[in-house]
């Protein structure tokens, strides 16, 4: 039964108790000397017997009614109130209710805000187990890597340069007159010299070197340096002292290895010339090398290094810009915007 019928049957009932109980006080006072003129005085064509009682009934199922939808909206509020709770919403507009209903409507607010908190810790400790995972995933993945280059470093790059090292000594102790077996002693020795490359490029990869503390201009000459003594390659560089964030830096680091790296695989190139300059507010990081180049159509569908750096680039709000021609070489230029730092004069 709903509260709108259940408060039409307590008036209606409740009415004719009233009516009931004055009709049996008012008779007593006044007692009637013949009761058949209850049923034959008329009211409205209708006796008075079942006129009254009638007329009482239907003012009960009135009040009732009325009674029942007033108690059916306040209790309507606080159902869609907790509808809505339940659901995870925020609270309806607060209506005009009961004091009663006022306080239930208050403590489903402090409810609705406890929940609140709770759900803004769980999301706080999830996001904390996500990243405590990935930095555990991170430093295995790092350890596992630098165990792959130490390996690759000890046994497979050792024995290309002993043989490379043997390859050079077969050659020149060749005599000229043998050309045929000479430019397959010299191809097998090219192709030594290319392997190391690519071992120095994929141990680049492997086990990157991160600045840790230098400068962005200290971090360029430290891997310069080291690869300079390690590949025979003309390498030159014009770094400027720049001061920027952490994360600009950090990105044009990795940048400048990804391609590096790609220089060191596929340029075949004699020289490398890299620049980081400041020029209008815009610091500019320029790699050129004089490979073989590519096709610009092959490398953006191609290459997950090159979407790597774009990506790089994109991230501190940078452009990059990659020119490249067949057995000419190739340039690198990331340009990004150094944003002036709040009092300062530059």
């Amino acid at each position: 039964m709903s509260i709108m019928q259940r408060q039409i049957l307590i008036g209606a009932l409740f009415s004719l108790i009233v009516f009931v109980l004055f009709s049996v006080m008012f008779f007593m006072a006044f007692p009637l000397g013949n009761w058949s003129s209850l049923w034959e005085q008329k009211v409205a064509d209708l006796p008075f017997i079942y006129i009254v009682p009638s007329m009482s009934i239907l003012a009960g199922v009135c009040f009732g009614a009325f009674s029942g939808f007033f108690w059916k909206k306040q209790f309507m509020t606080i159902e869609t109130a907790i509808r809505e709770l339940e659901k995870g919403r925020s609270l309806p507009s607060k209506q005009q209710v009961l004091p009663e209903i006022h306080d239930i409507w208050i403590r489903i607010e402090k409810v609705q805000n406890q929940m609140l908190e709770q759900i803004k810790l769980s999301q706080k400790l999830a996001n904390e187990k996500a990243e405590d995972q990935e930095k555990v995933i991170q430093e295995m993945v790092s350890q596992e890597r630098n165990r792959l280059a130490r390996e690759l470093h000890d046994s497979v790059s050792q024995q290309l340069f002993a043989a490379s090292m043997m390859m050079s000594a077969i050659t020149e102790s060749r005599p000229a007159a043998d050309d045929r077996e000479t430019k397959q002693l010299k191809l097998v020795e090219e192709t030594i010299h290319q392997s190391q490359l690519e071992m120095r490029a994929l141990l680049l990869h492997l086990r990157p070197v991160a600045l840790k503390g230098k400068t962005l201009q200290e971090g360029v000459q430290e891997l310069l340096m080291e690869l300079l003594q390690k590949v025979t390659m003309n390498i030159k560089w014009k770094i400027e002292p720049i001061p920027l964030d952490k994360g600009v830096e950090d990105h044009l680091f990795r940048i400048l290895q990804e391609s590096v790296s790609n220089t060191l695989r596929h340029a075949k190139a004699s020289s490398l010339d890299v620049l980081i300059i400041k020029r209008d507010s815009f610091v500019i990081m320029r790699v050129s090398d004089d490979g073989v180049g590519f096709e610009m159509n092959e490398g953006k569908t191609g290459s997950y290094g090159l979407q790597n750096m774009h990506e790089r680039a994109v991230e501190i709000g940078g452009t990059l810009k990659i020119v490249s021609l067949k057995n000419k070489g190739t340039r690198l230029e990331v340009k990004v915007p150094v944003l002036a730092v709040e009092g300062d004069g530059d």
